[in-house]
Order: C-alpha cells, then structure tokens, then sequence
C-alpha cells in the first residue's frame, strides 16, 4: 500500500539530484531518506532508484511512480482546493522557489506572515543561485530576477529593479576618472556568475548616446550576491548590481552610482505562475500578498 506521504516523498527524491539533497529538503538526515527509500521499494518490491558515485537515476518503475504520483498529488491538492473554497479558509500546501538574496530579505518574512494569516496552509519556501531550475509542476510560484528563458508559465512583474554601476568612494577617489563605459577596461571590475548569463560582457545605455557594450576583465567573481556586494564596500572594485540590494548602501554613501546616465538593463522582480485554469486559490492570495508587499519596493521607501 502506498500512501500520499509515500507520493510527496518520493516526489523529492525525484527532484533531487541526490539523496543527500532530498535530505536537505526534507530537513532530515541521509540515512533517514535511504531508509524510507528502502522500506518503500520493498513494499512495491521493485528498485525506484539506481545510485551511483554521479548520483541517482529513476528506474523506468520509479518514472512510473513519480509521474502518476504527481498526478494523484495534484488531484489530491485540487480536492483539498475545492472543499476549501466552500469554507474561506485558505488550506493546502504551497510551494515557492527564489533566489538565495532577495528570497531571504524580501521573500521569507512574506511567507511568515502568510503563513501567520492562513494557519490552515503549509508553506515550503526553496532558496537556490537559480530558482529558474526548480520551474517544474511541483512548484506553485517561482520568484525571478534577471533574464527569462522560455517557459508556458505566466509571468507577472511584482517590482521594477534597475540594475546599477556602482563602487566604494574611496575606491573611485584612488582611481582614474571613469567618463565613459570604455574607461571600465582600465579598472578592477567584478563579476556575479548567476542564469547562465555571458557576466564579463557589460551592456549600457544612454538616453542619447545609445548604447555600448565592454567586455570586462573581472579581477574577481562569483555566484554569491551578497560576496560580490561586500567586495565593492570594502573597496575592491565596480559592481553592477540590483537596486534592491546597494539602494541602501547608496542613500547612505557606502556607495556611489558611477556614469549614472549609461543604464545597465533592469532586471525586474517577476513571479512565475501555472495558468490560471490550473492555479489553486492559495497560490492566488500568495500572489496578491506578494505584489502588497512589494508594489511599493521596501528598498527604496524604507526597510
């Protein structure tokens, strides 16, 4: 007999590329998952999963499992859905995807209060370097910034968010003057290494000069915001990066813009959706109480 916790656990496993990162999901131990994993093959005696030094691998059962399984969870999700919605009650289990920065300022306290407001409701908030990765069926909201690959999922902008040059003062004092993007080439410039974007390659316009692109030489790089963001404090060089993240280091002069008038493209805060006909009503007040809570950006009116 398999049960729907048999489903949503094996579902993890299925999205993981490990049994050691279904561990993590799932907040337990890998011996634990490997143990649950075993009990459950011996109870549809079958192999779900090959493991190898490379990771692990679906059997073609285990496909069987994960697929029907997915369908029997959204079926039960869905009549959880519409037996909630003849009460007011907001109920079920939400799923949301963000990037490790923004999800932890900005996402998780909307989550908590979410969660404080509907108690009847469960919430798994994954943060990751690329949230884009997670766009499965099992995710109900996967919050983005920066380029978008193709997708069927709807797209629904929740907050401008320019992208901005910037560095220390006293970086820019101890350096030549920069007039012009061309300039950048001879100065220490820093990369963040995020969505598979071409990061030494950077992109500007003027609103009447046009445009310019610099290929950048990065002294340093990395995939980590908050790192990237923390050298250009310290004086390690010129940055670009989101306004929800520097707005604050700006107002209060631990940074200057640099050749405010030469624009990086924006990069909006945008939320990935399933199409509405799918869509349950959790993920709809979720939404609405993201866009609430973000309509004004907290990084430019106050944290």
């Amino acid at each position: 007999m398999i049960s729907t916790d048999d489903l949503t656990f094996f579902a993890m496993i299925a999205a993981s590329q490990s049994l050691a990162e279904a561990a993590r999901r799932l907040n337990v131990t890998a011996p634990a998952v490997t143990q649950r994993l075993r009990a459950l093959e011996a109870r549809v005696g079958v192999i779900l999963v090959d493991r190898t030094s490379r990771g692990l691998t679906l059997t073609d059962e285990g496909e069987l499992l994960a697929s029907e399984g997915s369908v029997i969870i959204e079926a039960m999700d869905d009549l959880s859905e519409r037996l909630a919605r003849r009460t007011t009650q907001v109920r079920g289990h939400l799923r949301i995807a963000a990037p490790h920065g923004f999800g932890r300022r900005y996402v998780a306290p909307i989550v908590q209060d979410f969660a404080q407001r509907h108690p009847a409701a469960t919430v798994t908030l994954e943060l990751s370097d690329s949230p884009i990765r997670q766009m499965s069926e099992s995710w109900d909201i996967v919050v983005h910034i920066g380029t978008l690959p193709e997708s069927d999922r709807l797209v629904t902008t929740l907050a401008t968010n320019r992208r901005i040059l910037c560095a220390a003062p006293h970086y820019l004092e101890n350096n030549p003057p920069i007039d012009k993007p061309e300039d950048l080439t001879l100065h220490r410039c820093l990369a963040l290494r995020e969505n598979n974007e071409d990061v030494t390659l950077w992109r500007f316009t003027h609103p009447t000069q046009g445009s310019a692109t610099v290929r950048i030489k990065p002294t340093m790089s990395t995939n980590d915001g908050e790192v990237i963001r923390d050298w250009a404090l310290s004086g390690a060089g010129i940055i670009i990066r989101s306004e929800w993240d520097v707005a604050h280091h700006l107002a209060a002069g631990r940074l200057h813009e640099v050749l405010p008038q030469w624009s990086p493209p924006a990069a909006d805060v945008v939320a990935l959706l399933h199409a509405r006909r799918g869509r349950s009503s959790r993920a709809n007040v979720f939404l609405q109480t993201l866009r609430e809570a973000l309509s004004s950006p907290p990084w430019l009116f106050g944290e």
